[in-house]
């Protein structure tokens, strides 16, 4: 049986990763996509998710534009560290052709919560960017609180944070939204950077997508070297760059692959801790434990899942041509 899953994306390296890894799983059904800011404006998520799509022949999934600033912003502009770390275009300046299929004119909140309402715990969210559209969907609907199943990437439970010593980058980007997503949704597993900062990707993988000799290897190495090339300057020490959102969407394919405490979450809104995880102490001997916090991870089987679901998805796109021999001179 397959679980089906809807992506909420800020279409960055990583989510297009995290995509790839998702149309990779014969054990998903992608039914929809949405899009956030973040890592990119929304239209440029969206831009990027389309493309990716085409690329790896998938355009039949439906895509939906979600909220394009935090709760309490009336506007967003992208941070200079996230242009450097995924590019000005977010996907390392790789250049995908402009896709043929546009996003669906519908709303991305009614879309979630029509599909939550449909197909109940038959289905998983996966947001990778801020929770601001999710949050959106929760005050929208009862039903979607308490029934949505929910594997999010954001958050630091046991480690600093990446943006600030107590902040992840998708919660600092809307704190408040997190914060009411883990007081309200009653089933959310936290990806944080306790286990995404031990999955570590390398030119020694990406080099193995490159010999493919298709759009769609080419394609992912040349991001994944960019964000690569990024890490080397913004965390020399790790070796590799994070694969933050894949492991979210392995875990939606196999919550065995990490381990998790059982906890009542909330976000701190204030002061110098603001966009900090914790544990609510409200709610700290509560018998219903909402949010489940992956701590552990299996990193040499998910590594293995990983690299074995893109290679095969790469592997079936189009063979892209040679270059040209130089002319010899006469």
């Amino acid at each position: 049986m397959t679980t089906k899953v809807i992506l909420d994306l800020d279409t960055g390296i990583d989510d297009a990763l995290a995509l790839a890894y998702a149309l990779g799983s014969p054990e998903l059904e992608v039914i929809g996509i949405t899009g956030t800011y973040g890592n990119v404006l929304v239209e440029t998520g969206v831009r990027n998710t389309l493309a990716i799509l085409e690329l790896f022949g998938r355009s039949d999934i439906p895509v939906y534009a979600g909220l394009p600033h935090a709760r309490r912003r009336d506007s967003f502009e992208v941070l200079e560290i996230s242009e450097f770390i995924h590019g000005i275009n977010g996907i390392g300046e790789t250049v995908l052709p402009e896709p043929v299929v546009q996003a669906e004119e519908g709303d991305a909140v009614e879309f979630l919560v029509a599909a939550v309402r449909e197909h109940g715990e038959d289905l998983v969210i996966v947001p990778t960017g801020p929770s601001t559209t999710i949050a959106a969907a929760i005050e929208a609907d009862d039903h979607f609180a308490e029934h949505a199943r929910i594997v999010m990437m954001g958050g630091a439970l046991a480690v600093p944070g990446n943006v600030r010593p107590w902040a992840e980058a998708n919660v600092n980007q809307d704190p408040e939204a997190t914060d009411l997503l883990f007081r309200r949704a009653q089933d959310v597993t936290m990806i944080g950077l306790d286990v995404t900062l031990q999955t570590l990707l390398t030119t020694e993988e990406t080099a193995v997508w490159r010999e493919l000799g298709t759009a769609g290897g080419d394609f992912l190495a040349d991001a994944a070297d960019y964000y690569i090339r990024a890490y080397e300057t913004t965390a020399p020490n790790l070796g590799g760059c994070g694969l933050h959102d894949p492991l979210a969407v392995a875990v939606a394919v196999d919550p065995s692959l990490v381990t998790c405490l059982d906890i009542n979450l909330k976000v701190d809104l204030a002061g110098e801790t603001r966009g900090r995880t914790i544990g609510d102490h409200d709610r700290l001997n509560d018998p219903v434990k909402t949010a489940h916090v992956a701590v552990a991870v299996d990193v040499e089987r998910f590594l293995a899942e990983f690299m074995q679901r893109l290679t095969s998805l790469a592997e079936k796109t189009r063979a892209t041509e040679p270059a040209a021999a130089p002319m010899a001179r006469r």
